[in-house]
């Protein structure tokens, strides 16, 4: 690298907050599959325990050979219905608890995949599991949990979102001490994909490889900073900056990913391009899409900001890396954006203009908390929208909601870390009891049949 690259990643580092926001190690558990719970519990453990007993040590090396800031090493597994389903267990609480103690054991801060997978519907592991998710969460401390309840290609199971709107509800009770944390570590997504590094919503697909190592990468400082230097510029100046700046950050994501492989004898598996938003003032998406010229993040022109920034930057990763998956845009989670939070307390950003969001960002409603007596219905509706723009737009969506116990539109619920503050936002008043309670599948679109 020339001296004036070195300068300017170190600038990236230490003023505008880049950083490696995972190292994520996926370890697939179909070996583990026992008809003996016990025995099933007891491979499972060890295994995670041998496979990912470097993963920490090694990203701290790699933090202080490099000087590259890696903010969090996780886990993801494959799905815990899969798994446990081969087994006579009633409840897998137990296979939670087991999760929790290896991800205490070898140090991540999240494990991800107790999850099941029931687009189209459910065998008896993924009823198990979902009915298992409150406790789970409530009765563990790193585990996370994800449901995925439709795709392009199956439509929308509405028995199945018709469930985690209860599901959430009796979540943020069980953990209603904190706030309904308990809510943060679980998604519910469309289309979900297999290699996502990011937490909650990790898991280990089927068509990995035993064990790989995917890195999420971060930036929005950088970028931001970046457009600082074109202010008034056209939009075709706005998206090469952005385009450009993605393409330094990919570059240091692929190197961490490429040294952890090569140091932890594992292979590398993606890298995931979305800028991930903390709550620290100077990381936030929000202040990208200001920066374009938008007064507050909320306000017409918010979208058509979005569009630019998320296709900007997939072009510039893919430019640097051979290796591009999991979710690759922008997140706009609420809690964990300073300028989303400041958006919402100035009445700019609604639910509603979130929703119109996220047909273009990486996810969807993510880390929204509502008042606490908003309805499993109201709920399920929402994850039902959501749903719907994924299917129809070929994209992965998702919902973390948080109905934080005793809250009221106006209040602050406190998560803490990464997760942040979250301004407790309006729902419509207007109920949907009589559309969830139809159940069924909502079809596929006439655009998924393809073959």
């Amino acid at each position: 690298m020339e001296p004036t690259n070195i300068l300017e990643t170190i600038r990236m580092i230490e003023e505008e907050k880049l950083d490696i926001r995972t190292i994520t190690m996926g370890i697939s558990l179909l070996d583990c599959i026992d008809s003996d719970g016990e025995r099933a519990r007891k491979k499972i453990y060890e295994k995670i325990v041998t496979q990912a007993k470097d993963l920490v040590a090694t990203g701290e090396a790699i933090e202080a050979e490099y000087g590259i800031p890696i903010v969090n090493k996780r886990i993801s597994v494959t799905p815990i219905s899969l798994i446990a389903g081969a087994s006579a267990d009633e409840d897998y609480v137990a296979y939670a608890k087991t999760l929790d103690a290896a991800a205490r054991e070898v140090g991540v801060n999240f494990i991800g995949g107790f999850s099941a997978l029931v687009d189209k519907g459910y065998h008896k592991g993924d009823s198990i599991l979902i009915r298992s998710i409150p406790r789970a969460l409530a009765e563990t401390e790193r585990v996370c949990a994800s449901v995925s309840v439709g795709s392009t290609k199956s439509g929308i199971n509405m028995d199945a979102i018709a469930q985690m709107g209860e599901i959430i509800k009796e979540t943020a009770e069980l953990t209603k001490e904190t706030q309904g944390l308990g809510c943060a570590k679980l998604v519910v997504f469309t289309n979900a994909v297999e290699d996502n590094p990011f937490m909650a919503g990790a898991f280990h697909g089927v068509g990995e490889a035993d064990c790989v190592i995917n890195v999420g990468i971060s930036g929005p400082g950088v970028v931001k900073r970046a457009l600082e230097k074109v202010k008034g510029e056209s939009f075709d100046v706005v998206a090469e900056t952005v385009k450009k700046t993605a393409f330094k950050i990919t570059r240091m994501g692929q190197l961490v990913g490429q040294q952890a492989s090569k140091r932890l004898n594992v292979p590398f598996g993606i890298v995931d391009l979305s800028l991930a938003p903390t709550p620290a003032v100077g990381d936030s998406v929000a202040h990208i899409l200001e920066e374009m010229g938008l007064e507050r993040v909320g306000t017409h022109g918010t979208t058509a900001a979005l569009a630019l920034l998320n296709d900007a930057v997939k072009k510039g990763g893919i430019m640097a890396c051979g290796h591009v998956g999991g979710l690759s845009g922008a997140f706009i989670p609420v809690s964990e954006d300073i300028g989303m939070i400041q958006a919402v307390e100035a009445g700019a950003l609604t639910i509603d203009k979130l929703e119109a969001m996220t047909a273009i960002c990486s996810v969807g409603l993510d880390m929204i908390a509502v008042p606490g007596d908003t309805s499993a219905a109201t709920l399920a509706a929402m994850i039902a929208d959501e749903a719907a723009i994924g299917m129809i737009n070929n994209k992965t969506t998702a919902v973390r909601v948080i109905p934080a116990p005793g809250s009221k539109v106006g209040d602050r619920i406190v998560l803490g870390g990464l997760l942040g503050t979250a301004p407790v936002m309006a729902v419509n008043p207007f109920g949907s009891s009589d559309f969830i309670a139809r159940g069924g599948r909502i079809p596929a679109p006439v655009h998924s049949f393809k073959n």
